[in-house]
């Protein structure tokens, strides 16, 4: 059984890139994150759903990048925030 997979790759990057370039927030992060793991579970077996065949343990380290990505992409929008703020309140 691996925990990690190119899947997970693709869940740190949207994640990060969600966390960076939207404005969404923890709620809806987490509300969002479950939802979609419930459903690759809802639809494990199907014939056409062979990316959501995974043991629950997958799952679980799916959420766990999802959370991952989402704050390192939260820190790059504060600081990134931050950075403009402090770049401009020192203008003349």
């Amino acid at each position: 059984m691996v925990l990690l997979n190119l899947w997970s790759l693709s869940h740190l990057l949207i994640w990060l890139s969600a966390g960076r370039w939207t404005t969404l927030r923890w709620p809806l992060f987490v509300v969002l994150s479950l939802a979609w793991e419930c459903f690759e579970w809802a639809i494990d077996g199907q014939s056409w759903a062979s990316f959501a065949v995974e043991p629950l343990e997958n799952k679980i380290a799916d959420v766990v990048v999802n959370t991952i990505g989402f704050w390192i992409g939260s820190r790059l929008r504060i600081d990134s925030t931050d950075s403009v703020v402090l770049s401009t309140s020192f203008k003349n």
